[in-house]
C-alpha cells in the first residue's frame, strides 16, 4: 500500500480497535488500526504498519493502547424538547389502560401539550439542555429533534428554536423536524381536517421561511392522523422541499409505511404493525426502518417489528431512543441498543450500525458522518472498551473516555 502524504494531518488517533462501521468485514473492523484526521475531516485510515514515518510536528498523536474507536452515535428519533411530566401514565399503564385509552381520555401528548404551551423558550431550553447534555455524555454527536408539542404555529416555532440553539450550546450537530401532525390540539377538537389545513397553510410554511426545519414527519395511527391527511402535509412539505419521514405502523397498519415511501422519506418510524407490502415499498424507496424498543419496552407491547423481513429486504435498520415524557423517556441511546438485541433480536454489529451508519442516512446525512471513512467529518468516540460488541451487550458501564465532533476534542 502507497504510503499517505500526512502533511495535512493534525490529529492522529492509533492503535486503535477501530469500527469504522463501513461495508465490508464486520463493523468494518481494523485492528491495530489508525485515524488521520485533517481540519475537521477524516484524512486517512488503516492499519498502523502503513502510517508514514514521520508526521507534521502540529499533529496531535493519540495512542489509545488498543481501546475501541467507532464513529460519534447518532440518534435519530428524539422529541427532546418539551415541559411537564407524566409519571401519573406510568402509574395507569401499570394498572392495565393503554397508551390509546390514556391519550383518548385528555392524557397522553395532549397533557404535555398544555404544560410545553405554558412554557418559556427560556424555560425549555433549560430542560433541553441537561436532556441532551445526557446524550453527548455518552458519545452521541449528532441527533434529530422533533418539534410536536405545541400544535400551533407559535409554539411549534418556539420549539424548532430551542432544537437549533441546543446545536449551538452543546458539541453536538441537530437536525430539526417539525412533527406538528402529531395529534388534534384541543381548539381543532373533532376538525382534524381543518388542523391539517392549518398546518400546510401557516405552520408548514412559517417554520419553512425561518429555516427551522430539516424535515416534516407526522403521526399516521388509528390515535393520530389518516393516511389522506398525512398525504397532504407530505405534499405541502414536497412543495417546500422539505424531506419527510413518518411514524408508522406503531400500535395498527394504517399503511403508512408505503405511503412514506411514496414520497420518498428518509425513514419509517416504529413499525410494529408493518406488513410486507410495507416493507416492499420501503425497499424499492430505500426508506430507513427506525427502530424503537424504548418505546415498546416502556408500553409493554407484544407485537414485535418484523425484523427478519426487514433484513430478507435489505432495509437499513436505524436505532433510536425516541425520547418522550409519555412513551420512551429513556434518555440514553446505549440502552436502546441493548433493547434492541433483547427485544429485537438484533445482533450487536446492528445495533451499532443502526446508531451510525444507518441513523446517519436516516437523517439524510449519510455523505457526511455515521462511518470513520476519509472525507468524512470527523465525528469520532474513543471508549473505554476493546471490542465493539461491548456497547450494545452491556448497559451503564461503558463511557467515551474521549469524544471528537467534527475533528475538535
Amino acid at each position: 500500500m502507497e504510503t499517505p502524504d500526512a502533511s495535512t494531518w493534525t490529529r492522529l488517533i492509533r492503535n486503535a480497535t477501530l469500527a469504522t462501521c463501513a461495508d465490508g468485514r464486520p463493523y468494518g473492523l481494523i485492528q491495530k488500526g489508525a485515524v488521520a484526521i485533517a481540519g475537521n475531516r477524516i484524512a486517512w485510515i488503516g492499519n498502523k504498519k502503513n502510517m508514514p514515518a514521520t508526521l507534521p510536528k502540529s499533529c496531535a498523536v493519540n495512542d489509545v493502547r488498543g481501546a475501541l474507536v467507532t464513529p460519534g452515535l447518532i440518534d435519530c428519533h428524539t422529541h427532546l424538547v418539551w415541559a411537564g411530566t407524566r409519571f401519573r401514565e406510568f402509574e395507569l399503564k401499570l394498572q392495565g389502560q393503554s397508551y390509546e385509552d390514556i391519550a383518548k381520555a385528555g392524557g397522553g401528548i395532549a397533557s404535555t401539550v398544555t404544560a410545553t404551551r405554558a412554557a418559556s423558550e427560556a424555560d425549555l431550553l433549560t430542560l433541553a439542555l441537561a436532556r441532551a447534555a445526557k446524550y453527548v455524555a455518552e458519545g452521541v454527536t449528532a441527533m434529530e429533534i422533533k418539534s410536536g408539542y405545541g400544535l400551533d404555529k407559535d409554539n411549534e416555532l418556539k420549539i424548532l428554536r430551542v432544537a437549533r440553539t441546543l446545536g449551538k450550546r452543546l458539541s453536538l450537530t441537530v437536525r430539526t423536524t417539525l412533527l406538528a401532525a402529531h395529534a388534534v390540539p384541543p381548539e381543532f377538537k373533532g376538525r382534524a381536517d381543518d388542523y391539517i389545513k392549518c398546518i400546510c397553510d401557516e405552520i408548514l410554511p412559517a417554520a419553512a421561511a425561518e429555516g427551522l426545519a430539516d424535515a416534516v414527519d407526522a403521526y399516521c395511527d388509528n390515535i393520530g392522523f389518516t393516511p389522506a391527511q398525512v398525504e397532504k402535509v407530505f405534499a405541502k412539505a414536497a412543495e417546500l422541499k422539505l424531506a419527510v419521514k413518518l411514524h408508522a405502523e406503531q400500535f395498527s397498519n394504517q399503511n403508512g409505511a408505503a405511503l412514506a415511501a411514496k414520497y420518498k422519506a428518509l425513514s419509517a418510524d416504529h413499525l410494529e404493525h408493518l406488513d410486507k407490502d410495507g416493507v416492499q415499498a420501503m425497499a424499492t424507496a430505500r426508506t430507513v426502518a427506525v427502530l424503537l424498543p424504548g418505546a415498546f419496552s416502556y408500553l409493554r407491547e407484544k407485537k414485535l417489528p418484523p425484523i427478519e423481513l426487514l433484513r430478507v429486504h435489505r432495509i437499513p435498520m436505524a436505532v433510536a431512543s425516541d425520547l418522550n415524557p409519555g412513551s420512551s423517556p429513556l434518555a440514553s441511546l446505549q440502552l436502546n441498543m441493548h433493547l434492541a438485541c433483547t427485544q429485537f433480536g438484533l445482533t450487536p454489529e446492528e445495533a451499532l450500525l443502526g446508531v451510525t451508519r444507518h441513523a446517519a442516512r436516516a437523517l439524510g446525512m449519510r455523505k457526511e458522518r455515521g462511518t470513520i471513512e476519509p472525507g468524512k467529518l470527523a465525528d469520532i468516540v474513543i471508549w473505554n472498551a476493546e471490542h465493539p460488541a461491548e456497547l450494545a451487550a452491556q448497559f451503564g458501564l461503558i463511557r467515551p473516555a474521549a469524544v471528537l465532533r467534527e475533528g475538535v476534542q
